[in-house]
């Protein structure tokens, strides 16, 4: 189950990219959107992508991403690295020689000044480290710059998580007001 869409008029987009497959992915993921939609938040519409269904042309509409995903055998879901794997040459990524991960073109956009902001969201019952790892190796070399804490969510989800999954997604879609 994925979160329904929400369109605007709005010139300014936030996109949830996500891997939902447990019911706390779920839980989280549910309450980054209802953040998203938070009262004080004008002019920023919402497009909520599972990471399989997410396209280069996605991330490109957008001024702003949040990534969820679970810690899976210490890394993020298969379904957001195949969404990297995908995507990432075409949305501004950049490798070095050696063909590792590079530091970010920053050609994303050329209409968009300045890096994309994106949060992050993990979950996992015992260790997320490797899963953050992997993402914000991914996303610095791509035109992007963290822009809230991640929110590391470890074991059973309780009301605190789901507050600062709120949180985080407001947060993000703030910094696109104008």
């Amino acid at each position: 189950m994925s979160p329904p869409e929400t369109r605007s008029r709005s010139y300014r987009r936030l996109l949830v990219v996500h891997h939902s497959p447990s019911a706390s992915m779920r839980e989280l993921t549910e309450a980054v959107v209802a953040g998203t939609h938070d009262e004080a938040i004008e002019g920023v519409g919402v497009s909520v992508r599972p990471a399989l269904q997410a396209t280069a042309q996605d991330v490109l509409g957008a001024n702003g991403i949040i990534l969820g995903t679970p810690a899976n055998f210490g890394y993020m879901s298969g379904a957001l690295k195949h969404f990297f794997d995908s995507t990432f040459l075409q949305i501004g990524g950049a490798l070095s020689d050696d063909g590792s991960a590079g530091e970010g073109s920053g050609e994303r956009a050329r209409s968009d000044p300045g890096p994309t902001p994106y949060g992050l969201y993990v979950h996992g019952r015992y260790d997320t480290t490797g899963a953050i790892r992997a993402v914000t190796s991914i996303a610095g070399a791509l035109p992007w710059r963290l822009s809230a804490q991640v929110l590391d969510v470890l074991g059973d989800i309780d009301d605190g998580d789901r507050s600062r999954a709120y949180e985080l997604g407001a947060t993000l879609a703030a910094l696109l007001m104008e």
